[in-house]
């Protein structure tokens, strides 16, 4: 049972993790710094105008590295924000639990110093948690939540203490084993070695104490929280998930896949990515 149990979350975990870019995004958009609520000063950057403002939340140990090609891409045509969570990238800490509320008020505290009127918040994998976090203190100025595989995907939950428990005990015992292990069954065959490489090498040196209370929450958050916050914005909740097969189907009409690809859809496939955003953002516009 207990292997049963740690190759399910093993499994479901794949859907959990991103990764970090290595190419700095500060020539898109300069960094500054706000207070989240607990006082942790969270490091962010605004650039280009428009209609919308797009903010995009990176994911577990990640930063605002992992979204270089979407910043640069939007910026031509709306205000791109990008912001480091708490403990992650530029941004410092002040707290003891990563939870995902506390990182939703990181969003949330550079909305409101933006002023944005009409915005998009856009999160991969547990950015999609923080992200309807950061909707439910921002309020009715968020037009539009786009999850990239993290809700509606066939990755199975752990849900008990001890699915929790079973799952993060290698990341308890060797971090750095443990996130490179899984970060390096995260590819599909034919992504290229220099991408796989610039992955792989993100995710061991994270922090510790940042990464494994975030992977608790990420799961506590989701048994507890997940079904009633996805429904609350399910008017407004749109996914672009992977498909690496190619034959798999939407498990929910909100999905749009893109197939040939593993879960880091904006970085290996980019272009895709910014199309399907792009007819999502064109939505938003129109109506």
């Amino acid at each position: 049972m207990t292997k049963l149990v740690n190759c399910v979350v093993f499994a479901f975990f794949l859907g959990l993790l991103s990764a970090c870019s290595t190419q700095s995004t500060s020539s898109v958009a300069a960094a500054k710094t706000v207070a989240s609520t607990d006082g942790s000063l969270i490091r962010y950057g605004a650039k280009g105008q428009g209609k919308l403002t797009i903010v995009f939340v990176h994911c577990w140990t990640c930063s605002h590295d992992f979204w270089t090609p979407q910043l640069e891409y939007f910026s031509r045509q709306y205000q791109v924000v990008w912001v480091d969570l708490a403990g992650h990238g530029e941004s410092d800490s002040r707290r003891e639990q990563y939870t995902m509320q506390s990182f939703g008020q990181d969003v949330a505290a550079v909305v409101q110093k933006l002023g944005a009127k009409q915005v998009v918040l856009v999160g991969h994998s547990m950015g999609g948690p923080v992200a309807l976090e950061a909707a439910k203190l921002i309020g009715d100025r968020v037009i539009a939540i786009v999850g990239v595989d993290t809700f509606y995907t066939p990755f199975i939950y752990p849900t008990t203490p001890e699915q929790i428990e079973a799952f993060a005990e290698p990341f308890s015992e060797n971090y750095a084993k443990a996130s490179r292990d899984m970060v390096q069954s995260m590819f599909t065959p034919d992504v290229d070695d220099a991408t796989r490489q610039s992955i792989t090498s993100a995710f061991p040196g994270a922090d510790k104490k940042v990464g494994v209370s975030a992977l608790y929450e990420i799961f506590y958050w989701n048994a507890e929280q997940g079904d009633a916050s996805r429904q609350q914005f399910a008017d407004r909740l749109y996914n672009i998930n992977a498909a690496p097969a190619g034959t798999e189907n939407p498990l929910h009409k909100s999905v749009v896949l893109v197939p040939g690809v593993g879960h880091f859809i904006p970085q290996v496939k980019p272009d895709v990515f910014n199309q399907i955003l792009e007819e999502i953002l064109d939505r938003m516009t129109t109506s």
